[in-house]
């Protein structure tokens, strides 16, 4: 059974810090591309971040939080992360972790609509105060 399970959310202050954990089981990432994605109420669901570990070109960011967030994978663990330094107020949110299937070779485009990923975490809540 493939599962994703995030953790490590919770409340900071501006200028804050915080790493989000996403454990897979029932694949590895060996073939499968990670996203990280972010909702606030009312509005459409945003990717934050991608990656595919055999493909190191596939590193997207959204602009947003391009040069504060760092996506990565530890492949033994099974684990992806999202560190997230600097946080501020917009980026109060519910993050998702979700997995793409890539079957084919060369090259991967992981900056994709959220409904082209294949599994999908939980979610955990950051809350970021002024």
């Amino acid at each position: 059974e493939v599962q994703l399970v995030e953790s490590g959310g919770g409340s900071v202050q501006t200028g804050g810090s915080l790493r989000l954990s996403c454990v897979a089981s029932g694949f590895t990432f060996d073939d499968h591309a990670i996203g990280w994605f972010r909702q606030v109420p009312g509005k459409e669901r945003e990717q934050v971040s991608c990656f595919f570990s055999r493909s190191e070109d596939s590193t997207y960011y959204a602009y947003s939080v391009k040069d504060r967030f760092t996506i990565s994978t530890d492949n033994a663990k099974n684990t992806a992360y999202l560190e997230m330094n600097s946080l501020k107020p917009e980026d109060t949110a519910v993050y998702y972790c979700a997995a793409l299937v890539v079957w084919w070779s060369g090259a991967v485009n992981c900056q994709l609509p959220d409904y082209e990923y294949d599994y999908w975490g939980q979610g955990t809540q950051v809350t970021v105060s002024s």
